[in-house]
């Protein structure tokens, strides 16, 4: 029988690295793989649907599918999950010594929508009380201009969402004293050019264990989806798909605990992954739908609340049954 030729975009991971390298098949498939930037990707597979297989925001997939407008179903596949208490910066002079100190300010953020902020807003009610209409979010690109997000807001009017100027940028708008913080996953160019700009949290590792410590929430930045359609044609497709990206990463978690010749050029990266095994457990890199419930709960609720997903999706309508449950020997 032919196998089935199917496209897969994802950015270039050493956890997906053996799927685009063909070390790890994806059973009765014939892969075409292409390996591009998240922002790329994502906005390719949300505005035109280019992809079979794809690496997507989660808070815009969950956006998306609360609102029924979108074409494909999630497979427990996380290729992206990072804390998020280094993603704030603010000016040194801003007086903003604290996350209560937010209240009231002009906060810049690529895009509202995007899952770095909804992970922040969700820790700053969470963890400090501010909540999200505590704060006026301007929105545009980090470094250029012109930036907008994928989807039309529809937001409560409690919450004041405001495109930059025309021809400003986040970064240029923060380093002027124009806004005093910043939401970013990428830090801004102004951070680090002398001692204006800053993190909230400067030691953010201390803050970001002791958050986890508590909540045990290991955010979930991306995740891989898959056109429904194709799923409905050939049933055995998203366990093949979850099958081959759970082995892949499998495959690269092992390779960084090797200490015979480390496979990154980090001298102490053996010691590393003892310190995150005795915070996170034996699996430092989860996949499948019941070890990330927690954190799917977590991210549907802020969607909701945020203003962004229609209604509080339950996390189970997120991803293709055949991926929920996996087969035990």
């Amino acid at each position: 029988m032919a196998r089935l030729p199917i496209t897969i975009a994802t950015g270039d991971y050493d956890r997906v690295r053996p799927v685009i390298d063909g070390r790890v098949a994806v059973e009765g498939c014939e892969v075409a793989y292409f390996p591009i930037p998240i922002e790329e990707t994502s906005y390719r597979t949300f505005t035109n649907a280019e992809f079979d297989v794809a690496e997507v925001s989660l808070s815009s997939f969950v956006l998306a599918r609360s609102r029924g407008e979108i074409p494909y179903i999630g497979l427990p596949v996380f290729t992206s999950r990072m804390f998020r208490h280094s993603a704030i910066y603010v000016r040194a002079d801003s007086g903003i010594e604290s996350p209560a100190d937010l209240k009231g300010r002009e906060v810049g953020v690529p895009v509202y929508a995007m899952t770095a902020a909804l992970w922040v807003r969700g820790m700053l009610e969470d963890e400090y009380g501010v909540t999200p209409s505590d704060i006026v979010w301007r929105t545009g690109g980090l470094e250029q201009p012109g930036r907008y997000g994928a989807f039309r807001l529809d937001l409560p009017p409690e919450i004041a969402v405001e495109t930059l100027p025309h021809g400003r940028s986040l970064s240029a708008m923060l380093a002027a004293g124009e806004i005093p913080a910043l939401v970013s996953a990428r830090a801004p160019s102004c951070f680090g050019d002398g001692d204006a700009v800053r993190r909230l949290f400067p030691d953010y590792r201390a803050a970001e264990e002791a958050y986890y410590r508590k909540t045990g929430l290991y955010p979930i930045m991306h995740l891989v989806v898959m056109r429904e359609s194709l799923a409905e044609a050939h049933p055995w497709l998203p366990a093949s798909l979850y099958k081959a990206f759970l082995k892949a990463k499998n495959l690269a978690v092992a390779a960084l605990g090797d200490a015979t010749a480390p496979h990154v050029s980090l001298p102490w990266i053996a010691a590393e992954i003892e310190a995150m095994r005795a915070l996170l457990g034996p699996d430092i890199w989860p996949y499948g739908f019941a070890d990330n419930l927690r954190e799917l709960q977590a991210v549907t609720r802020y969607s909701h609340a945020q203003g962004l997903a229609a209604r509080e999706i339950n996390p189970e309508e997120l991803f293709h049954p055949a991926t929920r449950e996996s087969a035990r020997v």
